[in-house]
């Protein structure tokens, strides 16, 4: 089915799309997302990938596959650093995955699943950049100045973009 539809060039495009978007966000919103002490981290991909698994019903999707070309792009276009984000954006979709054969997937069951895939995204970028001492951040000033703030603005993506994306997933199918 998934070879069949729109959705095998549609998904992808969307994808490259919010990737450069969220770039965008950053640069031209970056004194208010970046101001000192606290940072927010638009993460429209993570929204991409967790509304495909949202979506996708019966359509298998090679969304793994996807959101490991996606993380090597952004490790190398974003960050310089290979190898985070190339784990952890496979690492949301399973575990979205995992979710969504609990809880069925309507708007409030996928702001929970996003706020916990949000959470995990920033987590283990802060564990992997203390691990190789690019930051010296504490704990708890992560928790107050970039993953409280984080949480805020992609919940807010997230109820702002929910139902567009879910009427473009439909065109696409």
């Amino acid at each position: 089915m998934y070879r069949l539809s729109k959705m095998r060039f549609g998904f992808p495009i969307g994808l490259f799309l919010l990737l450069f978007i969220d770039g965008s966000i950053s640069q031209v919103f970056s004194r208010q997302m970046f101001n000192a002490p606290s940072v927010m981290v638009s993460h429209l991909v993570v929204l991409w990938l967790v509304c495909g698994v949202l979506f996708e019903e019966n359509m298998a999707m090679p969304l793994v596959k996807w959101a490991a070309v996606i993380g090597a792009v952004f490790d190398l276009y974003y960050t310089g650093i290979f190898g985070v984000y190339i784990f952890v954006f496979p690492l949301v979709v399973y575990l979205t995955r995992q979710l969504v054969s609990y809880i069925s997937p309507n708007f409030l069951s996928g702001l929970l699943i996003y706020f916990i895939d949000i959470t995990i995204v920033e987590a283990l970028s802060f564990v992997a950049s203390r691990a190789v001492h690019m930051t010296s951040m504490s704990g708890s000033s992560f928790l107050v100045n970039t993953l409280g703030p984080t949480l805020a603005f992609n919940l807010a993506m997230f109820v702002i973009l929910y139902f567009p994306i879910r009427w473009v997933y439909n065109w696409l199918k």
